[in-house]
């Protein structure tokens, strides 16, 4: 009898542990995410990201760097068309550089702290944090949040879903979704390191440069500065093409869309040769702008780009920054009138 008194307790004992170590709260999640952002130093990453256009998805490797409190270098590269871009922050300030058009940015800007960053940890998990409607599940292996974003275009792009590995809360994917849930932005993670090593020339704008243009394949600089002319797929309602100029100017090409109506724009495209690279990156007046596929400059009546080679600008008195956004991200899209 005291034998089975003693199995029933052991047994009951077990239970209770087991009830004890069970799933952990929503709650308690974001308060180990808390303390895991305090304690971020700094950390390497390596994810696939893949970008939902229309019919058509085009995927970038993507290489991030952080060391804190604010020194960033986030590569992104589309393996497919030997095309790289990466973002920088120092001391100096945020710098965007193009090796492969001898181009580099500099930006007077608070980036990463102004938006949701889908490749960022510690962006990630503001995200978390500051979302007290989070929906939150978990998996076997998993925690899994429904967060707000935090994007200058939120309207297009309001909804993310974040997954968490449960033994380090190290980032497994990110979805973000258009308001109709359909996954436009994928991050998969596919290695994270913590608590990183870096040398001091690591966040160094010219030393980057050089060693991103000495990895870039060789290319022929040819002659022929023709391209194939985009449009928006989207455009404010009661706005329609007028006018499309093409010219000539010095090593290239400019064409030239002029659209009407209650919220007009001009749309600028513009193929060059590559240039010999300056030592000093040109400043550009505007909050830099994540589009997708390539990182912009926009400000109250203007923005900026460069894609497979081809300058964009769009300039509007009637547009909003949301709006100037949405068209540039719509031209790279199909190329339809």
């Amino acid at each position: 009898m005291r034998k089975k008194l003693l199995l029933l307790m052991t047994g009951l004992m077990v239970i209770f542990v087991l009830a004890a170590c069970g799933s952990k709260s929503q709650q308690d999640v974001v308060k180990e995410l808390n303390g895991k952002l305090d304690d971020l130093t700094s950390y390497k990453a390596e994810a696939k990201m893949t970008l939902k256009m229309g019919t058509d998805s085009q995927v970038y490797n993507v290489e991030i760097w952080h060391k804190d409190p604010t020194f960033y270098r986030v590569n992104l590269k589309n393996a497919e068309k030997d095309q790289s871009q990466m973002i920088l922050r120092n001391d100096e300030g945020v710098f965007v550089l193009t090796p492969a058009l001898n181009k580099s940015f500099k930006f007077q800007s608070d980036w990463p702290q102004n938006s949701s960053q889908a490749y960022l940890y510690e962006s990630l998990i503001k995200d978390i944090v500051m979302d007290k409607e989070a929906k939150f599940s978990e998996t076997k292996g998993h925690y899994v949040f429904e967060t707000k974003t935090r994007y200058q275009n939120n309207s297009m792009l309001p909804i993310q879903e974040i997954k968490l590995n449960k033994k380090d809360l190290s980032p497994v994917s990110v979805k973000v979704m258009d308001p109709d849930r359909n996954a436009l932005v994928t991050v998969e993670f596919e290695k994270v390191t913590f608590k990183a090593n870096f040398d001091k020339n690591d966040f160094d704008m010219k030393k980057n440069m050089t060693r991103a243009q000495l990895n870039l394949p060789a290319m022929a600089d040819g002659g022929d500065q023709s391209f194939t002319v985009k449009y928006p797929t989207f455009e404010p309602k009661g706005t329609k093409l007028v006018e499309e100029k093409q010219s000539k100017i010095e090593d290239g090409k400019r064409v030239v869309l002029t659209y009407e109506g209650k919220k007009s724009f001009t749309l600028v495209q513009e193929k060059v040769k590559s240039k010999v690279a300056s030592t000093t990156p040109t400043y550009v007046e505007g909050d830099l702008v994540d589009l997708g596929i390539t990182i912009g400059a926009v400000n109250d009546h203007s923005i900026s780009w460069s894609n497979e080679g081809i300058d964009y600008m769009i300039a509007s008195k009637n547009l909003t920054k949301d709006e100037m956004i949405q068209v540039a991200k719509s031209v790279s899209g199909e190329a339809v009138k």
